[in-house]
């Protein structure tokens, strides 16, 4: 997200909101017509002005993978790193200003719909767009600080809004509701947008919102309660529910509904090139599709009909312009790496197939193709980008040994030391490119904000919680059956677990959703929402186990002489006996032997840390806001 900066003092994100209304006026997006001749008494005049104005929502999207330091990553690097707990209360918050500032133009556009003196149906889709944007900017204040005041209207400096006490978790998911339904009633199909409405809002786009956010406050209901809300009167924002606030019951089945609705549109599809010349590595591709260079049969961006809501890129409008190929930032740990399936469709402490740990590639073996497509196998070749870097861009078709390039594009896990504190045991490649043509920054393909899968992954999950850990075959088969399908893992089933006692439908739809989804921005608020992020971030992170494997005496072929592994590398050591690395006992445990790379003694994460603290400048400059319990 931009940081807006108005004006050159310390103001809160509802001052800023007043103060873009009183010193901005339309500037934001009156690039389509001359200034001079605009003013915002004669725009919001024509349809055409309406839409120009709902185009500009789209700026402040941006590109949010995320998830480094999780119980998942082996990406460890900042200070303080999230997944730690370590975090303080600082004096402002670009997640609190930049949300508040960024729901005001679509506030202001619904304001003066309301004097628009044509045929409401003229602008219907402009005003349905702005109401899905108010919800989701306040959706993200929600996820990160709880119950905030809601502001519906501008603003003016008599308002009482400016300064108004925070409303409660449950009157902020309410008015999210009641503005995406009234989206819904407004916007077009995606089938009626088609290629060239790409990245545009559509009714499906606002559906799996509705059920994401549904799915979202039904978990935290049920798992986490009351426990974060303080009383709001000495802390927090209180508990408060509006008449007819919905039950959990209600939102699992309509987060079911609005997803089912959103999986039978007939739009949407997976991404599935496996049997293309994409192979086990066709997930790779899904996500970071350019044009016909960036992968080996010429899929380009129109191929893609898996991304619901995406921000959109461009290699000459608009690049991503973000350090993603370099630096890799989303790589598994231990827990992650033993958390994908092997082609039986069972965890690997079950699996038949499995061929364990002994050699440097031997657990890739059999495996589900996201392991295949998102984290690199020791000793394979894989193309490096752009011009040069790590012996330059792909060259489809032609063999390695043959690319004109003296270099050896076999990878060689990094295990001499925690290095930048990213990549190292296992290198991730989800979000990076082998475009010959594309150096890092340059990176240009489309970020999912919302994708078919995360869509399915809700509605088997609404499906599992109003079962009471229940679910049938033919619902798993309706959705999340097709993900693992195109992962090359076999269907999950009723008589596929009943052996094994400690494996179960809820555990493995979670499993799925932390596979699937790794690395895009769900794994804390899925942690959080059900109730055990404290459990699971305390833990021993680590990465390979070197004890008894090839890794505890292979050279480097890279650097002959030297050992891959260099022990006094590494500060915390190995793993002295058998470690549960999670709540659920379907994971396998880690053994002694595995490499620690962030030990539980790190890691302090409390339930304070299910919501952040409201920034300290934001409470100076209006006592009527409470910090959040703990903070």
């Amino acid at each position: 997200m931009k940081n807006m900066k108005i004006i050159n003092l310390k103001t809160s994100g509802i001052i800023i909101f007043l103060a873009a209304f009183l010193l901005s006026s339309c500037e934001d997006y009156l690039d389509q017509d001359p200034l001079d001749e605009i003013t915002e008494t004669l725009y919001f005049k024509t349809p055409e002005q309406f839409e120009n104005a709902a185009n500009k929502f789209y700026t402040n999207l941006g590109f949010d993978y995320g998830d480094q330091s999780s119980d998942l990553s082996n990406n460890i690097s900042g200070n303080p790193m999230y997944g730690q707990g370590l975090y303080t209360t600082v004096n402002t918050d670009d997640i609190w200003t930049d949300n508040y500032y960024n729901v005001r133009p679509p506030i202001q556009l619904i304001q003066k719909a309301t004097e628009y003196t044509g045929d409401q149906s003229e602008i219907a889709a402009s005003v349905g767009t702005a109401y899905f944007f108010k919800a989701w900017h306040y959706h993200l204040l929600l996820r990160r600080f709880g119950g905030v005041p809601i502001i519906n209207e501008l603003l003016d400096t008599n308002s009482e809004e400016v300064y108004a006490p925070r409303n409660s978790r449950y009157e902020v998911v309410y008015q999210i509701i009641e503005d995406l339904d009234i989206a819904i009633s407004k916007l077009p199909t995606a089938s009626s947008l088609g290629l060239e409405g790409q990245g545009k809002v559509s009714i499906e786009v606002a559906k799996s919102l509705k059920a994401r956010v549904l799915l979202y406050e039904a978990t935290w209901e049920m798992y986490v309660g009351t426990s974060t809300d303080g009383d709001g009167t000495t802390d927090g924002a209180g508990s408060a529910k509006p008449a007819g606030y919905p039950s959990t019951d209600d939102m699992l089945s309509d987060a079911k509904q609005a997803a089912l609705e959103v999986m039978n549109s007939g739009y949407f599809e997976l991404w599935d090139k496996s049997a293309t010349l994409l192979g086990d590595r066709h997930l790779f591709y899904l996500f970071n599709l350019e044009d016909g260079d960036s992968n080996p049969a010429g899929f380009t961006k129109s191929d893609n009909k898996e991304f619901i809501f995406q921000k959109v890129y461009d290699y000459t409008l608009g690049q991503i312009n973000q350090n993603l190929t370099h630096a890799r930032p989303i790589g598994p740990s231990r827990k992650m790496m033993d958390m994908y399936l092997c082609t039986d469709g069972l965890p690997v402490q079950y699996s038949n197939v499995f061929q364990g740990y002994g050699t440097m590639a031997s657990e890739f073996e059999n495996r589900d193709f996201r392991l295949k497509s998102f984290v690199r196998t020791p000793l394979v070749e894989y193309w490096g980008w752009g011009s040069a870097t790590d012996g330059g861009g792909a060259q489809y078709g032609v063999d390695f040994a043959d690319s004109g390039v003296n270099f050896d594009y076999r990878h060689i896990p990094q295990l001499v030391s925690p290095g930048g504190g990213r990549s190292v045991g296992y290198e991730g490649t989800k979000f990076t490119t082998e475009h010959r043509y594309r150096e890092t920054r340059e990176e240009s393909y489309n970020y999912p904000h919302i994708r078919l899968a995360e869509v399915m992954l809700i509605y088997a999950e609404a499906t599992v919680e109003l079962g009471n850990g229940s679910i049938s075959d033919a619902d798993l088969d309706l959705s999340i059956n097709k993900i693992r399908n195109r992962a090359g893992v076999a269907s999950l089933t009723n008589a596929l677990i009943a052996p094994f006692s400690d494996l179960t439908m809820i555990g493995e739809i979670r499993r799925e959703r932390a596979i699937e989804l790794e690395g895009e921005n769900q794994r804390f608020d899925d942690l959080k929402r059900w109730g055990i992020a404290e459990e699971e971030l305390n833990r021993d992170v680590c990465i390979v186990y070197i004890t008894g494997t090839e890794y505890e005496t292979a050279d480097n072929p890279l650097n002959p002489g030297n050992l891959i592994y260099d022990k006094d590398g590494f500060l915390y050591g190995l793993t002295t006996g058998e470690e549960s690395p999670s709540t659920y006992a379907g994971i396998a445990t880690t053994k002694a032997g595995a490499l620690i790379y962030d030990p539980a003694g790190n890691r302090t994460f409390a339930l304070r840390n299910y919501i952040d603290p409201i920034p300290r400048d934001e409470i100076v400059l209006n006592e009527n806001l409470l910090q959040n319990p703990g903070w």
